[in-house]
């Protein structure tokens, strides 16, 4: 017994002897203090305590502050498991930049292989730029942990000082505008036909988006630049660079800025209110009106004014029984007028001014594929002449799955004038 004890003093004797040496003890061996010292030294105690943890990603030293907090927010998304490219890696991959894809206010798109002949899209993003690190952690917490068959998907990224990129799957036909809008005669036509299921897959990949995730993701920036199509053309929803994770437990998310592109944002994202997942919605009616006309959904081109906004004109025709005039205009055959009617149905329900009046998407699919009776719309452009009333309330279960048609009743919130009619329309139409 008396041996021990001599034995524990000498240990405890040359422990003090290195401190009082200065003789360091390894970090990563360093005693953490028990709780009862915890409690007495833990608002003087100068001790550190290291802890050797694995890094999914590695650590760039002497990074600055903002640098770090973006370091952190990396490892925390390290479980889904997107995969983290170095500048180097990236030159590899795209052959040193060589073949540009497109460009925009975010930066550059080059084409890139992997090893094993898979194409990617490589989005060069600008650096030094708070905007850009938005839509940098935007992308990556969205769609870097959805997979969907009609979401884009990301491979993986690279964040360093000098370099910011995202890593995409490489599509093939591009963007659905480049379709909708050629710019030459080269461009190949579309069948409507399949333009109604390009119509019905992108509807799957918002309502994907809106129900099916974790959390749900509001894109808030559809359109036709941002539905991208592979070699058979089947769409994939891009560009979360605007999107946002909203828990399912709080319905409506305050807007500290306009978010979206003007004429496809719905008409609360410009407004003081709160906003809901139904501001997809209401893009998603734009893009349908378009893919049926086959033209912008706000176009001066046109010699008559009342035919320049695509939706108003929709509606003008629908309530006069011109649907028919219309379409042939647009060259719509006899044999497709009955699918470009539901389209353009379904997009008038889109685009109503209150977003409780909207549906969810997965009943906007069902309606696309047919599967769900429409009734008639009401008017979306009412509150033209009238005070809006935008009240907005969780309506996940408005549209049970059991529902049959859309939307036996709809009642619209009347009221006293507000604003000249030019000036509101003025402000939707705007593109």
């Amino acid at each position: 017994m008396v041996g021990t004890i001599a034995i524990v003093a000498i240990v405890y004797a040359i422990i003090d002897c290195l401190k009082k040496a200065g003789t360091a003890i390894p970090a990563a061996y360093t005693r953490i203090a028990n709780i009862d010292e915890k409690t007495s030294n833990s608002q003087t105690s100068s001790t550190e305590v290291a802890i050797n943890i694995p890094q999914d990603f590695p650590i760039i030293a002497h990074a600055q502050d903002e640098f770090a907090t973006m370091e952190r927010f990396l490892s925390n998304i390290a479980r889904e498991r997107p995969i983290r490219f170095g500048p180097e890696q990236l030159e590899i991959l795209t052959g040193n930049y060589s073949t540009l894809l497109g460009s925009g206010g975010f930066g550059l798109v080059y084409k890139g292989k992997f090893a094993n002949g898979v194409e990617v899209a490589v989005k060069v993003l600008k650096v030094s730029n708070k905007e850009t690190e938005e839509q940098f952690k935007a992308e990556v917490s969205t769609i870097g942990r959805t997979y969907h068959i009609n979401l884009v998907r990301l491979y993986g990224f690279c964040f360093h000082p000098e370099k910011r990129a995202l890593v995409y799957e490489y599509l093939e036909n591009g963007p659905l505008n480049k379709f909708l809008f050629p710019s030459s005669q080269s461009t190949r036509n579309i069948e409507l036909d399949k333009l109604q299921q390009i119509a019905i897959g992108t509807a799957r990949g918002i309502a994907y988006l809106h129900k099916e995730c974790r959390q749900r993701i509001i894109h808030y920036d559809i359109k036709p630049e941002n539905v991208l199509l592979d070699k058979d053309l089947n769409p994939k929803v891009a560009d979360f660079g605007l999107a946002k994770l909203c828990s399912r437990e709080k319905s409506q998310i305050e807007m500290t800025h306009f978010r979206g592109t003007m004429g496809y944002a719905a008409p609360e994202m410009s407004r003081p209110y709160p906003v809901t997942h139904k501001c997809d919605v209401y893009s998603f009616g734009i893009v349908l009106f378009e893919i049926v006309g086959r033209r912008r959904h706000f176009d001066t081109s046109d010699n008559e004014s009342a035919r320049h906004w695509l939706p108003k004109w929709t509606w003008d025709m629908f309530k006069n029984n011109e649907l028919a005039i219309m379409l042939s205009l647009w060259g719509i055959t006899e044999k497709d007028r009955e699918k470009a009617e539901r389209m353009l149905m379904v997009a008038l329900w889109c685009v109503q001014y209150s977003p409780d009046d909207r549906p969810q998407m997965r009943t906007v699919v069902k309606m696309l594929e047919g599967d769900m009776d429409i009734h008639p719309p009401p008017s979306p452009f009412e509150h033209l002449a009238s005070k809006p009333n935008l009240s907005l309330h969780n309506d996940d279960a408005e549209d049970s799955d059991s529902s049959s048609s859309w939307k036996s009743n709809s009642t619209r919130a009347g009221v006293s004038n507000s604003k000249p009619v030019r000036q509101t329309w003025e402000i939707e139409r705007a593109s």
